[in-house]
């Protein structure tokens, strides 16, 4: 026996759309509520920090601002609010680092915090964004972002202390025009030699702990070869005393990042299902031991209807679920461009900018198994790209690459059902997992998440500078298996309801939450 279920008007609410479909989609994760702290203290401490490229270092100055309690019990969570992190470039920097073409930058900040009780260590990230701004034509460029972030719980008597480590900020300048290439980038930044970056400290309970007894925390590693959490927050494998760092959604809940456009309209018309979402995050460049980062794209999306296949004796059933869509663009089935830096070779910085073009059919295929008390989906992304090179710069010389310069096809992954999906198509895969009752955890196509994967990139073709044919440079330099992908989706918004939910769309219905890239 087989039900099917037809969602429409009743999604006008986030509440009444998990009920209608409770039974094939895991709930939407919640953001965890800190404790209220009774008195406050004033964290504002200002630091130098070197940040590199490939290219060589340039300086920058790091303010941190934020509010933290002077007093908590043992085992009561501490949240820092009013956090903001601003990041001052110098004029010098700001001609370094960006085009002069570009007239806004949008950021991301992702601050490191090490938190520390005697000998316990764990680690949190401070996430902030910030919306774009005007590239100043003389002078600094400063940065001023601002985002929640998780809690920390002291698990014993003693001084915990938070202390400011490495910061990488996300930098999106766009130019005057969507028809000019904008160029993206990433800074990977360290404080200075000398410099005290105690941010604050807060009394646990009554100050007088043990800390000696107390384990250090030992990292465990993530698929990208970082120290990671289970929660996904650097720092994992605690013993039992040792601070705890909650996690956190990966789309900013209380501010829209500047965005592409993300909405239907005569061009692109909204279907009976139609859902829009942000998309962004990082793809490895194996070769150059390098990611490149993906600014947030947007994507359209058609919902088809789940199917529900009980099992014979009622005890649980199989959900599954199809649905299609497409990369967008201002028309154009494509992500926006973006940039790499690279050492190409090992020795020679090379800057890239690219684009992600649609092939062929986008589809999203869920498969979960449910018993009413647990339910599992995993979720297959599946969609031909091909990678377009627009602009490159060698040594900070611009080399003209041709109006077709890419791949010679689509980037390919793995295809675990490739009797049923024949062909080369990037697959990503997300998993969402719920207990009854409690948040959900992973991915929903719903209420977004992480997808990860692995592609092959394909040997170039079209590539000409004057007549100079650049094919085997590109090849050589980027062509390659093993390249890691992590992208993150963010909530949709059920674009095609009578009253759009404002929890989860603008009011002229594109997506409310923007997600912020983890690598």
């Amino acid at each position: 026996m087989r039900l099917h279920l037809t969602v429409g008007a009743t999604r006008q609410s986030t509440r009444g759309r998990n009920a209608t479909i409770a039974a094939f989609v895991v709930l939407a994760a919640m953001v965890p509520a800190g404790a209220v702290a009774a008195a406050d203290q004033t964290v504002d401490v200002t630091l130098p920090y070197t940040c590199t490229l490939p290219s060589g270092a340039v300086d920058a100055t790091v303010r941190v601002s934020a509010s933290l309690p002077d007093r908590v019990d043992v085992g009561q969570a501490i949240q820092a609010s009013d956090v903001e992190t601003s990041v001052e470039l110098s004029e010098e920097a700001v001609h370094k680092l960006i085009d002069k073409e570009a007239t806004t930058v949008t950021a991301g900040t992702r601050l490191t915090i090490d938190v520390a009780q005697g000998d316990s260590t764990a680690q949190a990230l401070w996430r902030g964004s910030a919306t774009a701004q005007p590239v100043p034509s003389t002078g600094p460029l400063t940065l001023n972002t601002t985002g929640d972030v998780p809690t920390v719980t002291g698990q014993d008597d003693g001084d915990l202390t938070f202390t400011a480590g490495a910061l990488s900020v996300d930098l999106a300048p766009a130019a005057a025009t969507p028809e000019t290439d904008p160029t993206s980038l990433t800074l990977d930044c360290t404080p200075g030699k000398d410099a005290t970056a105690l941010l604050g400290t807060v009394t646990v309970g009554a100050g007088t702990g043990s800390p000696d007894d107390s384990p250090t925390a030992s990292p465990s590693a993530s698929p990208s070869g970082t120290p990671d959490q289970e929660d996904g927050t650097p720092g994992g494998g605690q013993d039992k005393r040792a601070p705890k760092v909650a996690g956190r959604p990966s789309v900013q809940a209380d501010a829209r990042p500047a965005a592409p456009p993300c909405k239907y309209d005569a061009g692109y018309p909204l279907g009976p299902m139609s859902l829009n979402s942000y998309v962004a995050g990082y793809s490895n460049v194996r070769k150059q031991d390098a990611a490149a980062l993906i600014p947030p794209f947007c994507t359209m999306l058609e919902q088809g209807s789940p199917e529900f296949e009980p099992y014979p004796d009622w005890s649980g059933g199989v959900i599954r679920q199809h649905s299609t869509g497409d990369l967008y663009n201002n028309g154009r089935k494509e992500s926006m461009p973006f940039t790499a830096t690279l050492l190409t070779f090992r020795f020679m910085p090379a800057k890239a900018t690219m684009v992600l073009e649609q092939a062929g059919p986008l589809t999203v295929d869920s498969l979960g198994a449910t018993d009413f008390v647990f339910t599992s989906t995993d979720t297959y992304i599946r969609v031909p790209l091909v990678l377009r090179v627009t602009k490159l710069e060698v040594d900070g010389t611009p080399l003209n690459v041709g109006p077709a310069c890419r791949t010679s096809g689509s980037l390919k992954s793995p295809e675990p059902d490739s009797a049923k999906f024949p062909g080369d198509h990037l697959v990503l895969h997300g998993r969402g997992e719920q207990n009854s009752g409690e948040p959900a955890t992973g991915y929903q196509l719903l209420s977004g998440g992480p997808l990860t994967g692995e592609v092959t990139i394909p040997a170039f073709h079209g590539c000409n500078n004057a007549g100079e044919n650049l094919d085997r440079l590109f090849t050589a330099a980027v062509s390659g298996t093993g390249n890691y992908i992590k992208q993150m989706q963010g909530q949709t918004c059920f674009a095609a309801a009578e009253v759009p939910n404002p929890d989860e769309c603008t009011e002229d219905r594109q997506p409310l939450k923007v997600p912020v890239p983890e690598r």
